[in-house]
């Protein structure tokens, strides 16, 4: 276990969009296939009830009526029903709304956040730069960004706690220091294992830590989380599919229009790879992976 505390986790969809599959990996067809608006839920033994993204709702159709925010669902067709919301996920395993203490936002687009008016009590979790990339941009360039704001809770900033670059800290003072291993081999484990050398304490207690993975959008960040059984790495859009880092297949060049840094991006698919090669005990779930929702999801995990 490579954090402080085992959490149990629970991988679902709210609802699925399509894209031709060449755009999101190198060497893909022509036809249009499925991505689905991931989301985790994770219970942890203090905390209660926390979410990872909302994936979508109704309200983004909502929000895409009229132009040009309509531009976004003409781009990304979206299939969806009300059965798929988180809420009702939630409903069918005991769990109600008022019940989820925090949402942890891993970025701003509409497939991640369409469902966070649906938690009032919820305190919202996210980094700094992610919400400042987007929160004043005009309608065409918010649309080109894949940011709705109507989305979000009127009350977002009084029920936010950001997360600021300035807090974070070395892997090596979050990850495996609480298995009392000898500091020098902690520091040779996570130089070993982890391309990203810095992180942030969620909770405090070393449970749930975020690591930026700039790239696709600014400041958007993943998650390290452990089970009795094994270690994932929710990792948000880094990749759209498992595919791309276990057989290192970028996207086309024209995916590029709609990432915030080419680069960063480029970047940090490759640590992603090398932490699949370095590291293969770690169960790396991408939020649009069909695969990684096959293999994990709609179970307690």
């Amino acid at each position: 276990m490579i954090t402080s505390s085992a959490v149990r986790l629970w991988i679902g969809a709210a609802g699925y969009c399509t894209h031709p599959e060449f755009l999101t990996l190198q060497g893909g067809s022509l036809r249009a296939v499925s991505f689905p608006a991931g989301f985790a839920c994770i219970q942890h033994p203090e905390h209660g009830y926390i979410l990872f993204d909302t994936g979508y709702s109704a309200r983004f159709f909502e929000e895409t009526a009229t132009l040009p925010q309509s531009l976004y669902r003409y781009i990304t067709p979206v299939i969806y029903q009300e059965e798929d919301s988180v809420i009702s996920q939630l409903e069918q395993q005991g769990i109600m709304a008022d019940q989820i203490k925090y949402v942890i936002l891993s970025h701003f687009h509409g497939d991640h956040i369409a469902g966070a008016k649906d938690f009032p009590q919820a305190t919202f979790i996210y980094l700094s730069e992610s919400y400042q990339a987007v929160k004043d941009l005009s309608s065409i360039r918010a649309v080109k960004a894949g940011f709705l704001a109507g989305l979000l809770p009127d009350d977002l900033t009084e029920r936010s706690r950001v997360l600021h670059r300035s807090d974070s800290q070395p892997l090596t003072s979050l990850l495996y220091s609480h298995l009392g291993h000898d500091v020098s081999r902690d520091n040779d484990l996570i130089t070993q294992e982890f391309p990203w050398q810095t992180g942030y304490d969620i909770l405090g207690d070393g449970s749930l830590i975020a690591i930026e993975l700039s790239g696709h959008a600014e400041g958007m960040i993943g998650l390290l989380v452990s089970t009795t059984n094994d270690d994932y790495l929710l990792c948000a859009d880094t990749v759209w599919s498992s595919i791309a880092f276990t057989e290192n297949r970028p996207p086309h060049f024209l995916a590029g229009m709609i990432m915030s840094d080419r680069q960063q991006y480029r970047l940090n698919l490759q640590k992603l790879r090398q932490l699949h090669l370095s590291s293969r005990s770690i169960r790396i779930v991408p939020s649009h992976c069909k695969q990684a929702l096959q293999q994990w999801g709609g179970r307690w995990l």
